[in-house]
């Protein structure tokens, strides 16, 4: 069965165990870009997690599922063989979970020596957490990320689970697994990628750790350039009780805020880069952004230099027309969804098809790895696929 999409990656063959979050957000991101990526999901139909199984799931999208029982050696038989005809798989379950199915690397590597082994985890599968449960939260508070998340004088806020789950798990994972395959597409071997969220997380706060290090950045909460100390980059409530948002950082960019906005003869904006000043500056900004309607400041300083958006729902993005001239937001099956990204001038991706139900080509799978309609059926029968 060979992949038809298009996109950088299209020839590629990715076997999915299914399983919630950054895992799917990794087969997602190859499946957008042009890979063929089969999900093994489970032959009684769950997945896991608390949310519903749907054709809606945006990050389901763009697949092929086969539904086994990998609890019967027929099951585990037919992922190995599905798995010995890949590029490579995708894995996010705790450490020794496959070793004990009989899917780990060893036995996975030595059917099929080119194959890449993606494995997502929280902690990773080495470490004193790697045998327990955690979830997005915990990963980033251990990476040293969750503290810088907030305002000052209030407590840590997660920033949903954008910096563990998709961030430093799905996007690296993703990542790691085009490396690998370029690696084996240059005559490499194949190998196992240990993606876990903390390690990820760690890397995404570089420049902050950077900064650390050379005394430009303090850990107290709320109080450096880029966590809302600064009263120039921050986001202002405004007359109807919506948000704008303000990254007046470069100079140049602070100068025209101030003109656009009639602060130019206040003299108290002049100390721009001094922290002593900014809790009093924010106090000035706010009580000014509080003066007009978001649609007022939109008119005053959208499409100028100020560094400057509204701040929009996701409703309100799909409209906005800066992304709907770039078609950032498409429809797939009558659903609102983000369009794959980024863009390519020679191999444009597809637009992704929705999402199957477990075991929606399950059929089409087994007789691509040669089974006849009599073996297909007495599969069905025993329970073996659903």
């Amino acid at each position: 069965m060979a992949g038809t999409r298009a996109g950088p990656l299209h020839g590629i063959r990715i076997i999915e165990f299914a399983g919630i979050g950054p895992g799917p957000f990794c087969g997602m991101m190859l499946a957008d870009h042009g890979a063929e990526v089969i999900r093994i999901d489970r032959a009684s139909g769950g997945r896991g997690g608390s949310q519903p199984i749907t054709t809606k799931d945006v990050l389901a999208r763009g697949r092929k599922s086969i539904a086994l029982n990998l609890k019967s050696e027929e099951g585990v038989a037919l992922a190995r063989k599905l798995c010995a005809s890949a590029d490579g798989i995708i894995e996010g379950f705790r450490p020794g979970v496959m070793e004990r199915l009989g899917l780990g690397p060893d036995e996975l590597l030595s059917d099929n020596p080119k194959l890449v082994y993606g494995r997502m985890t929280g902690w990773g599968q080495t470490g004193p957490y790697a045998p327990y449960a955690g979830h997005d939260i915990n990963y980033i508070a251990l990476a040293g990320a969750l503290a810088h998340f907030g305002r000052k004088g209030e407590k840590p806020t997660p920033p949903i689970n954008m910096v563990g789950d998709f961030g430093g798990g799905g996007m690296m994972l993703a990542f790691g697994m085009v490396s690998a395959l370029l690696g084996v597409a240059r005559g490499g071997s194949g190998q196992v990628i240990d993606a876990a969220m903390t390690d990820g997380t760690a890397v995404l706060m570089s420049m902050m750790h950077g900064m650390k290090n050379t005394g430009t950045w303090r850990e107290e909460l709320g109080v450096n350039l880029l966590d809302t100390g600064a009263h120039f980059y921050d986001t202002y409530e405004t007359a109807d009780g919506k948000f704008v948002s303000i990254g007046s950082i470069e100079p140049q960019f602070y100068a025209e805020l101030r003109k656009v906005a009639g602060l130019e003869e206040d003299g108290d904006f002049d100390a721009q880069m001094n922290p002593a000043a900014w809790d009093g500056l924010k106090d000035k900004l706010a009580a000014l952004f509080r003066t007009k309607t978001r649609d007022e400041w939109d008119a005053l300083m959208e499409h100028t230099d100020i560094c400057y958006a509204p701040v929009l729902t996701m409703s309100e993005a799909a409209r906005h027309p800066h992304n709907t001239a770039r078609e950032t937001f498409i429809e797939i099956g009558g659903d609102t969804q983000p369009a794959p990204a980024p863009r390519y001038s020679g191999t444009p991706t597809a637009r992704p098809a929705p999402a199957p139900m477990p075991g929606d080509q399950t059929d089409a799978i087994l007789a691509d790895l040669g089974l006849d309609e009599s073996e297909r059926e007495a599969l069905r029968e025993a329970g073996t696929v659903n």
